[in-house]
């Protein structure tokens, strides 16, 4: 549960009414860079299948990254052509870059994007925006390893992929399962707040921005797709699998130390189920246990650690002390984020506080342990030490989660912000409370038009 009840910058999800003419409801954005060759089949190719079953309006972005060949020509005489399709132009390189400048000034609700060598079904697409435009979702991957997705593609390839996404979850504790198939969707009430923390303008964009989302809670839809490696590919493997490590140290190293702002995420109160007094349903209480057992357990571990390298250097009590305070700091910082679910840096500095105070009445339990056990022995055995503050940290671990709970980590009750949140009669739909916040709401309400497709398809052979 999140102890934090701030309305933060998002709107609460929405099923996209369809209904009234205007903008596109999906900008699909190809960047492509010395792409000469491939532009033009993709286009034509992703036109076609859109025109033919996707049932909204659309549009299709090429988005040219500093190319030096005939590829912003191709793109001129495809714009030319065709009125759903558009161009835009970088001098500077970076796929990442392409994307975050082209979603960024895009007017259309839902924004996606896949690579120009269309390696992914198209029949996933629909799949992939359907869960934003209903609403459900925050944003959309397509998966190559998902059990039912259907792949063909070299060992190296397979091999290379599948390592990645393993680092991902070691070190950033990464849930989806794919980081890098190209064929994402976000919703641009999203992405308005996201892509200005997302750092990386390379092939990495990706991966930072996903993680990013993952650890605001923002939910992630993931379709297996069926997925055909393109043997031309021009991807330099070992300079971007390079770069992407450097990724994951850099947004590793900022999520360790707090330094992200992700509360700007932050859903209004309320929207997420896990927010709401339910009668009979415990608040978090079998989730807080388990989480605040398995930091605990860690924590124990470290502690003993810190206690056997300090003792060989003072005496038990300084030993204790400076082992129990280490782990603490730690401990507080890991119940904060991973027990109680609170986000960002706002009330860190008061919670260590707080729990420098649960600290305190652990190092009187420990301390007064050992001492009762000096008196008890002269020349007590260091595996009897180590029994004994076991035990008494067992004892300090069941006063400090209920200290935790009711103190350092309340449930906070909704605030006035949180109450200017009101459904507005017909559409269920939330007022705004503020200026800055109605800009919000009408990024998330853009009417829609269905675009209704032939029902069969002469050129079809299905």
């Amino acid at each position: 549960m999140r102890t934090d009840s701030s309305p933060g910058s998002l709107p609460a999800r929405e099923h996209l009414p369809a209904a009234g003419a205007g903008t596109p409801v999906l900008d699909v954005v190809i960047p492509v860079h010395n792409e000469e060759k491939d532009l033009r089949p993709c286009v034509l190719r992703l036109h076609e299948h859109l025109t033919r079953t996707f049932p909204y309006a659309f549009r299709i972005t090429v988005a040219d990254n500093a190319s030096t060949d005939a590829t912003p020509h191709v793109a001129a005489r495809l714009t030319a052509e065709l009125a759903e399709v558009t161009s835009f132009r970088l001098e500077q390189k970076g796929r990442g870059r392409a994307l975050g400048t082209v979603w960024s000034a895009s007017d259309a609700p839902v924004l996606a994007y896949m690579d120009v060598d269309l390696s992914t079904d198209l029949n996933a697409l629909l799949p992939l925006v359907a869960p934003l435009i209903s609403g459900h979702s925050d944003l959309a991957i397509g998966s190559r390893l998902a059990r039912s997705s259907r792949v063909v593609r070299g060992a190296k390839r397979e091999f290379i992929s599948r390592s990645y996404n393993l680092i991902l979850r070691g070190s950033l504790q990464a849930r989806f399962s794919d980081a890098q198939c190209g064929f994402k969707a976000i919703r641009r009430d999203v992405a308005r707040v996201l892509l200005p923390l997302v750092e990386d303008t390379g092939w990495f964009f990706d991966t930072e921005m996903l993680v990013l989302a993952e650890r605001a809670g923002l939910r992630i839809h993931e379709v297996p797709v069926d997925w055909v490696d393109d043997p031309d590919s021009t991807v330099h493997i070992v300079k971007t699998a390079t770069d992407d490590l450097k990724g994951v140290w850099r947004v590793g190293k900022a999520l360790a130390t707090g330094s992200l702002p992700l509360d700007r995420l932050a859903r209004p109160f309320g929207d997420d189920p896990r927010d709401r007094d339910l009668e009979d349903v415990p608040q978090g209480l079998a989730r807080q246990l388990v989480g605040f057992c398995v930091v605990g357990a860690l924590s124990t571990l470290f502690y003993l650690l810190l206690y056997s390298g300090f003792r060989h250097v003072g005496g038990s009590q300084l030993a204790n002390a400076l082992a129990l305070l280490v782990s603490a700091v730690a401990n507080t910082a890991a119940n904060r984020r991973l027990t109680f679910g609170v986000r960002g840096r706002g009330g860190a500095v008061r919670h260590q506080a707080q729990g420098l105070v649960v600290f305190g009445i652990g190092l009187a339990l420990t301390s007064g342990s050992l001492a009762a056990l000096n008196a008890a022995s002269a020349d007590p055995d260091h595996s009897t030490e180590l029994a004994v503050l076991v035990a008494a940290n067992l004892a300090a671990t069941v006063l400090r989660f209920l200290l935790f709970r009711a103190w350092v980590f309340p449930d906070a009750p909704p605030t006035a912000d949180a109450a200017l949140i009101t459904r507005t009669p017909g559409h269920g739909l939330p007022e705004p409370s503020a200026a800055g916040s109605s800009r919000a709401w009408s990024d998330a309400t853009v009417r829609l038009q269905p675009v209704r497709p032939a029902d069969t398809d002469p050129r079809d052979g299905r």
